[in-house]
């Protein structure tokens, strides 16, 4: 059984395939907003994490680089663009080094070459084992939003956390031991398709200095800065994430990225 499951992709039949990636603790309804500002001009889908939204439930451990295998055997097409959040931004990183030919370009959001420390996933894993995926709800509202994104998105930011509460407990578990392992700062060199890092100006979680140690790390980085948004930017600002997208897609097409 696959890690991940992976919509039907909308958009013109014969136009390029954009793969949208989530946060852990979300899923495909992070990018509602987004797609239509994409499908144009491009044929898009979404993936969701083990146990989150349709994904399967995960019985086995994995890493961040099994779930890159993963959305790459899932991905019909024999290129791709991708964009993903948080841990959906780290399985970028780690489908531009693992699967490099067929992805034509990757931006990272909210995400890093690292993401917290060890420790801290562990006790959340335990926490989620324990507690149930619930008892994450108000820290995770605090991490994700920027102070007025909940105010003015209320009832897309009430989906995101009611789609937390049913994330199946042991799979997000799993996502964070995936996270407590994950590390590819001294691999970023391998890197060598496009990659735009792009952080939200109140992102606590992978603030600036996150996105710019992947531009600098890659070999053909460059930043971008979403104001007004937190951790999760495609729901809070999905206008501006998605001009910030195209622009980056039509360069990589263009070959100036």
């Amino acid at each position: 059984m696959s890690l991940v499951s992976l919509t039907e992709p909308v958009g013109p039949a014969d136009a390029p395939l954009v793969v949208l990636g989530p946060s852990l603790g979300t899923s495909t309804i992070l990018w509602d907003d987004v797609v239509p500002l994409l499908a144009d001009d491009y044929r898009v889908a979404a993936w969701d994490l083990p146990g989150h939204g349709a994904g399967p439930i995960a019985r086995e451990p994995f890493t961040v680089a099994d779930l890159a295998d993963a959305v790459a055997t899932a991905v019909p097409d024999d290129t791709f663009l991708y964009a993903g959040v948080s841990l959906g931004g780290a399985t970028g990183l780690e489908l531009a080094r693992r699967h490099g030919t067929r992805l034509r370009g990757a931006a990272i959001v909210a995400s890093g070459a690292v993401l917290g420390d060890p420790a801290s996933w562990t006790d959340r894993a335990a926490q989620a084992r324990a507690q149930s995926t619930s008892s994450l709800i108000v820290g995770s509202a605090q991490r994700w939003f920027a102070p007025e994104s909940m105010a003015r998105r209320p009832e897309l930011s009430g989906r995101l956390l009611h789609g937390l509460q049913d994330a199946d407990d042991d799979s997000y578990a799993r996502c964070c031991e995936a996270l407590a392992a994950y590390d590819v700062r001294a691999t970023l060199g391998e890197i060598t398709g496009p990659v735009l890092a792009v952080w939200g100006a109140f992102d606590a979680v992978a603030p600036e200095a996150k996105a710019v140690e992947i531009a600098e790390g890659v070999r053909d980085g460059r930043v971008a800065r979403v104001d007004d948004a937190g951790h999760l930017p495609p729901a809070e600002q999905p206008e501006a994430v998605a001009a910030v997208l195209r622009e980056f897609f039509a360069s990589v097409s263009r070959g100036d990225a």
